[in-house]
């Protein structure tokens, strides 16, 4: 379950044999209902997920699968299209993938997307919530297993892993398109089950402000290698236990669908903030 470097690479030169001319500067991995946002980009072409050696079909709903080579506010970009899980049980190859292509390919600056379960009572669904930082509840690490040096220092810190400085250019992005962002601690768990009451209440003793099943293992890696990372979440449902209800993927893409316009719009604006202050 450990990194396939082999893989990793055949991947890369596959990328460099279809766009030898491709050199992006930003990366965005889009999440759970997320897709859609690629299409305000101007996309220069596209890879299917299948075409990519080591990457394969996203198992979702909501994921669209594919590799988009774009350019917004004059920032070359690669668009991921969906995600590949933990959960989907192929190791950590595909999860690693796309950090491992951006950063080859000189990529400084990731957007990390996803849907997430709100914890924090004073959330409501549709609400965006910048990450600030992270819990591992994975019980799982990508980078278990020989060290490489792609990932810097064999022990990583952490401390500053969502960058302050892309967190404050979001914040302003927000105030332009008159949306209102929250900010907090987002906790992944490994999934697939969706998290039980008990322990949605333990995660709220943690500090936790949102629950998914995504994102920390991408943002933990391209802190790594160097990468600067921003996190975005849409909170698409309340957590286990917070309603009386069950908790369903229909309830989160549908979310996600209402939202995306004011999604679309905050990630187009973000972009045009990074060019205007300079990827130094």
């Amino acid at each position: 379950m450990t990194i396939s470097y082999d893989v990793l690479e055949r991947a890369l030169q596959s990328i460099k044999q279809a766009w030898p001319e491709a050199k992006p500067s930003c990366g965005l991995i889009l999440g759970s209902g997320w897709s859609d946002v690629a299409e305000a980009f101007t996309v220069k072409s596209t890879i299917a997920y299948e075409d990519i050696p080591g990457l394969g079909a996203p198992g979702v709903v909501g994921h669209s699968g594919r590799l988009i080579w774009a350019e917004h506010a004059g920032l070359e970009t690669f668009v991921f299209q969906g995600r590949r899980h933990w959960y989907e049980g192929e190791g950590w190859t595909p999860v690693s993938l796309p950090i491992y292509v951006l950063k080859k390919l000189g990529c400084t600056r990731l957007m990390v997307t996803n849907a997430a379960g709100g914890i924090n009572s004073d959330f409501q669904v549709g609400d965006l919530m910048v990450i600030t930082d992270h819990i591992n509840a994975m019980c799982a690490h990508p980078l278990i297993g020989k060290a490489n040096s792609i990932w810097g220092p064999r022990f990583p810190d952490q401390t500053y892993l969502y960058n302050a400085k892309l967190r404050d250019q979001l914040a302003l992005a927000a105030r332009k398109c008159n949306i209102r962002l929250k900010q907090g601690v987002y906790l992944a768990a490994s999934g697939p089950t969706y998290e039980t009451p008990a322990e949605i209440r333990s995660y709220k003793t943690w500090g936790a402000d949102a629950v998914g099943m995504s994102t920390v293992p991408e943002a933990m890696l391209a802190n790594a290698a160097g990468i600067k990372v921003v996190g975005l979440s849409c909170i698409t449902n309340f957590a286990a236990g917070i309603l009386d209800q069950p908790l369903s993927h229909k309830e989160v893409t549908e979310a996600t669908r209402v939202a995306m316009p004011k999604m679309t719009s905050l990630v187009l604006q973000f972009w045009g903030e990074m060019a205007e202050a300079g990827l130094d």
